[in-house]
């Protein structure tokens, strides 16, 4: 089964999409097939939580846990879904620190 990768486009977009939901303190770089939603200086970016590709249209949520790690969650939908859920109901997870 083919990897699939994030692009820089997705990057773009969900970084738009989240600062004019109210989180313009949000940065998002992409690295494989991974966008990872952080905030804080360039050199000490403080993790929020990240989206992997898993397939052509579906993305999974992870989360950053105390000791450094990543958490996988078990949400898989459409990245939009995605979107909406992490500024609805795990909107303080996204909280400007």
């Amino acid at each position: 089964m083919p990897k699939y990768v994030a692009e820089d486009f997705h990057a773009e977009d969900l970084e738009e999409q989240l600062a004019e939901l109210g989180y313009p303190h949000l940065c998002v770089r992409r690295h494989g097939a991974l966008l990872v939603i952080e905030s804080g200086e360039r050199n000490d970016r403080i993790p929020h939580a990240r989206l992997r590709r898993d397939t052509v249209h579906l993305w999974i949520l992870e989360m950053p846990t105390a000791n450094g790690k990543w958490e996988t969650t078990p949400f898989r939908d459409l990245i939009d879904e995605l979107v909406e859920l992490l500024t609805g109901q795990l909107s303080w997870t996204l909280a400007s620190r």
